[in-house]
């Protein structure tokens, strides 16, 4: 299927080949499913899933969380999507109709810097299986390994030397273009769960056939009030785990054969898949305690802890690979375009990646999700940066301007047209962005909400939507567009 031409009456400020509307239309249902396969199956979605089963939840509190956040997910990601659908063009090009021509630059740079942080962090995840595997193999590497004998800025040896390996692998993939990132989590994603299915395999032999799940058992039964609060605690950790993917959802989107293809794809690759990871992990981690004697979150300390040197390589292996597919898809790409929309004409998409790729180097990602804590704090940081940025595009394209888009005066620095604004800049949405990432941020770093620290991506949210609409209304001739066209 054919997507938009390129605008004729373009600015060169403001396009180049890979900002312009794509001309091919080749992603199907499938693709989206292997998508979320990929984004949910790697060790950082190994992680924050198995984070919930030890928050103190009775185990059916922790599904009905995870399907609740998921379902806001799957709706927020359908929504993100039409405008995308639309236009054919990224994100950095669509959000030009809420901030502006220019003041999407601001919009673009915050999200290219936050996956630049996920990039890193998804890339040191896989390198740490590397490194793991590593000293399974050679043991006399070991002190090479650990960061305070041998090491710099708080990775060992080998672990640079392991992160600069996934590193390569992600770049070269990335440099072959989209089609090729396709095919690559088109396989990338599935294969995990053949992986998890031989591991809880050896596990479930190892203790004659019997799993239980005790340890996870809540001895105390909470109030309503608590048992209400930790199901949103763990709901808003998901929606924060899954706010840079739903930013940056529409740049997959673009590449839809229909909407109804990508609205296919949502449904088993969101609730149906997480589901079945999230049980399958826990299954995981219940049958780590009888094995090894104590219960491992880790899903790279599982692989190569088995007896079969055969059955840790295949794992690692596999890790990294589910791991390089989500972090292309969900980091490197959105990144690369966000770089590229600074100066569309003289950075292009592989050269705005490359600029994402040395960002995630220089922020030394080890040292944001090497602890529990850490990886809360991380996640409600980030996604409090994230939800307002979300929450100002759906209001904007929802409500204030009624789903009509102008395709063409996205590419456009003529002061007449309608995203011009004032001086290419929308005064009202970069206010809703200040005031929902600080209504956000202030839910993680005030005591006085400490309490309620996990719902900073969700008040950032709500505020900045509010907000909007409020300053829309107050001040209507800046966000109603001259010219709509449906």
């Amino acid at each position: 299927m054919s997507g938009p031409s390129s605008p004729q009456t373009s600015s060169s400020s403001l396009i180049n080949d890979d900002l312009a509307p794509v001309t091919q239309r080749t992603w199907g249902g499938k693709d989206y499913l292997f998508l979320w396969m990929s984004n949910i199956h790697s060790v950082a979605g190994y992680v924050t899933v198995s984070s919930l089963f030890v928050m103190g939840l009775p185990l059916q509190d922790v599904f009905l969380a995870l399907l609740l956040g998921i379902l806001v997910v799957q709706v927020a990601c359908n929504l993100v999507a039409a405008p995308s659908f639309r236009t054919g063009a990224p994100f950095p090009v669509v959000v030009r109709m809420t901030f502006g021509v220019y003041g999407a630059i601001l919009a673009a740079l915050i999200r290219g810097l936050i996956a630049i942080g996920w990039y890193g962090i998804q890339t040191w995840l896989a390198s740490n299986a590397l490194v793991v595997l590593a000293v399974k193999l050679w043991p006399a590497i070991e002190p090479w390994a650990i960061a305070s004998q041998h090491g710099f800025v708080g990775l060992s040896l080998v672990g640079w030397v392991a992160f600069m390996t996934v590193w390569t692998l992600q770049i070269m993939v990335f440099w072959n273009g989209m089609d090729a990132i396709r095919h690559f989590i088109d396989w990338a994603g599935p294969i995990i769960y053949g992986m998890m299915a031989l591991l809880d395999g050896w596990l479930l032999f190892k203790t004659g056939g019997h799993a239980s799940f005790h340890m996870f058992h809540v001895a105390a039964h909470p109030t309503f009030t608590q048992q209400f609060s930790g199901i949103v605690n763990a709901m808003a950790l998901i929606f924060a785990y899954f706010s840079p993917i739903i930013l940056n959802f529409g740049d997959f989107a673009r590449y839809g054969v229909s909407m109804r293809a990508i609205r296919s794809g949502n449904f088993w690759g969101l609730p149906f898949n997480l589901l079945a990871f999230a049980f399958l992990t826990l299954l995981t981690i219940a049958l780590t305690l009888p094995v090894f004697g104590h219960l491992i979150f880790d899903p790279i300390e599982t692989v190569v802890k088995t007896t079969s040197l055969t059955t840790a390589l295949l794992g690692v292996l596999t890790v990294v690979t589910a791991t390089i597919g989500i972090n292309i898809s969900a980091n490197f790409v959105s990144a690369a375009f966000d770089f590229s929309n600074i100066a569309p004409n003289r950075l292009s998409w592989r050269q705005g990646g490359l600029i994402a790729a040395t960002g995630a180097i220089i922020v030394t990602p080890w040292n944001l999700y090497a602890r529990p804590e850490l990886v809360h704090l991380t996640l409600d940081v980030l996604g409090s940066c994230i939800t307002p940025m979300v929450a100002i595009l759906l209001a904007d394209y929802y409500i204030v301007k009624k789903q009509h888009i102008q395709p063409e005066v996205l590419y456009s620095s003529d002061r007449h047209d309608a995203y011009w604004y004032q001086g290419g800049i929308n005064p009202v949405a970069i206010s809703a962005l200040v005031a929902g990432t600080l209504c956000g941020l202030s839910f993680i770093f005030f005591a006085v909400f400490a309490e309620y620290r996990n719902l900073s991506c969700v008040a950032g949210f709500m505020t900045a939507f509010g907000c909007y609409l409020l300053l829309a209304q107050m001040f209507p001739h800046q966000c109603i567009q001259k010219k709509a066209v449906a």
